[in-house]
């Protein structure tokens, strides 16, 4: 059973998913793919992860590296697992692109190379945003492309994270 609670973000509702013990979801209320990772059984209820959740996203919000993560568990296929994992290691402030994201992914698999559109599409089912640092994923030329959250949000997080973007 899924316990959910919700938070007000400044770019829109939120609402967090755990387990008991880990975050396991965390989607903007309109977002693209919201609650893919649900189970039908659902409850409220205030988890002790989600206090962390919480205390993470408000840091986040005023502008600050949190500077730690709740903890995480997500159940997926290892070929996406690999690509939250090279998400994860775009440090605040900073962006990669999908074709950087990709070559990662395919040196941790011991390939040559790895479709950028493959990697672009696991980007964008992402179950835990923010936190799992999607929004820092841009195209080639810099520009922003693909984010299930809006492409309004992910110009905001940037900014908000100190990252110049294109106007639009």
């Amino acid at each position: 059973m899924d316990c959910l609670w919700h938070y007000d973000s400044p770019l829109g509702p939120m609402t967090l998913a755990g387990d008991g013990t880990s975050l396991t979801g965390l989607w903007f209320d309109d977002q693209k793919y919201f609650g893919s990772t649900l189970s039908r059984e659902r409850k409220e209820a205030f988890l002790p992860v989600f206090r962390e959740t919480v205390r993470w996203l408000d840091l986040y919000f005023e502008g600050h590296d949190p500077g730690f993560l709740p903890p995480v568990r997500i159940s997926t296929t290892p070929f996406r697992q690999s690509v939250l994992e090279a998400m994860s290691r775009i440090p605040y402030g900073m962006t990669a692109t999908y074709g950087q994201v990709a070559a990662a992914v395919a040196k941790e698999h011991g390939r040559k190379s790895m479709s950028a559109q493959a990697v672009g599409q696991a980007v964008g089912r992402n179950p835990i945003c923010l936190i799992i640092p999607c929004h820092r994923v841009i195209a080639a030329d810099g520009s922003l492309t693909g984010y299930a959250g809006g492409l309004c949000r992910k110009r905001s997080l940037l900014l908000l994270e100190g990252v110049s973007v294109p106007d639009r």
